[in-house]
């Protein structure tokens, strides 16, 4: 077994395809559109989704916008350089909610930025 996607209901489509494609770097696999059935998918990743689990970005007819609850926690992101992938995000538009830093209680640097929908992405320095 091994984890395929992450579904994340998104507002627009066009945006959410460009912030995770041109900001974070991800490339769009494949998308498919079920007007019948009144909605749009795009899946997303840095690899092949038959290596690695990517993420699947769904657009609801009509819904530009979702109540995020507080079950959803965020979605991590490896990078080599938080500084650098959060200035990424700034440059892009979005939006740097905790700045570089280590971790409470360790030593990894992590960062988190929101995406245009509010979903929070946390960044871990991996070097």
């Amino acid at each position: 077994m091994r984890i395929l996607h992450t579904m994340l209901r998104v507002g627009n489509m066009e945006r959410s395809v460009k912030f995770y494609t041109d900001v974070l770097g991800m490339k769009l696999l494949r998308t498919s559109d079920r007007p019948e059935q009144k909605y749009s998918l795009a899946f997303v990743g840095f690899d092949d989704e038959r290596r690695t689990a990517v993420l699947e970005l769904t657009y609801n007819y009509g819904v530009e916008r979702y109540d995020l609850g507080s079950a959803f926690g965020h979605v991590a992101i490896g990078v080599p350089d938080v500084k650098q992938a959060c200035e990424r995000v700034r440059k892009g538009g979005g939006k740097v909610t905790r700045e570089p830093g280590p971790v409470k209680g360790g030593t990894s640097v992590i960062a988190f930025v929101e995406d245009p929908d509010g979903y929070k992405i946390e960044f871990i320095e991996t070097q």
